[in-house]
């Protein structure tokens, strides 16, 4: 690995190995989401309990402060809609010039494995490690359901995982699930957990993320969990607590209950 590549992945997985992604760009497909109507008030509060941000480049542009030192993961597929035919029908965005000119720490792209799409998004996955490794810029495959959500289970995320490292990703984004250290134990690159849809409580989210860390993934992609909770500043320092010092869900809850009373 090249000077160039273990920097940048030096600025999104810090030095214990761990991450916590924060993203906002669910805009991609889903358009103005709740909370997310205004991003760049949604994230300013959060930034700072973040690793690395990940995002567009229309939101970057107009919403994130050029000026800060936060580590961003572009998103690079899209090209969908939650009222098109196809989610998984998904195409490259974004030249690998513009990648550059960005100055991003890494990219990101989904895979729909298992879908009518399947062949095309891989290839959208081959063609951008391609052109990313010629400037030692990471790419992270996040592998994808669209939504059939039933296809989280272990043998489908295991392929799918799998996949992503072959084809060159260096990290890989997926969902938490039973069985996730066999997930994990298929993959030769690391694994970080996506957050998937709006779980019930705080407590369901900071179990799945310890249980996951446990098992070995590396950190988390977590969105929705957070900026949708009534106190995400709460929420993202309790889960930042169990992702770099391996707080139990327990402890993490007592830390979102203290900060919460706070606010």
């Amino acid at each position: 690995m090249d000077w160039g590549m273990k920097n940048r992945l030096s600025r999104v997985i810090l030095k214990d190995g761990h991450c916590f992604f924060l993203p906002i760009d669910h805009g991609y497909f889903q358009g103005p989401t709740t909370c997310l109507e205004k991003p760049g008030d949604t994230i300013k509060p959060l930034l700072p309990y973040a690793d690395a941000l990940f995002v567009t480049r229309g939101v970057l542009r107009q919403c994130v402060d050029p000026g800060s030192d936060i580590p961003v993961i572009l998103r690079v597929s899209g090209c969908t809609s939650m009222v098109g035919k196809d989610l998984a029908h998904e195409a490259l965005t974004t030249s690998i010039e513009e990648i550059i000119r960005l100055n991003v720490a890494a990219v990101g792209v989904s895979v729909f494995v298992g879908s009518a799409y399947e062949h095309e998004t891989l290839k959208n996955l081959a063609d951008l490690v391609n052109q990313c490794e010629n400037y030692g810029i990471p790419v992270m495959a996040v592998t994808a359901v669209g939504k059939e959500m039933e296809k989280r289970d272990a043998r489908y995320l295991g392929l799918a995982t799998r996949i992503c490292a072959e084809l060159g990703a260096r990290v890989v984004k997926t969902y938490y699930c039973e069985n996730f250290e066999k997930v994990v134990g298929g993959c030769p690159v690391p694994v970080v957990i996506a957050g998937g849809p709006r779980c019930e409580t705080e407590l369901e989210v900071m179990e799945f993320v310890y249980d996951g860390m446990q098992r070995g993934a590396i950190g988390v992609n977590l969105g929705r969990n957070v900026w949708q909770n009534a106190y995400p500043v709460a929420m993202m320092q309790a889960l930042r607590a169990i992702i770099h010092e391996n707080a139990t869900p327990a402890q993490a809850q007592e830390i979102f209950n203290e900060l919460k009373a706070k606010m």
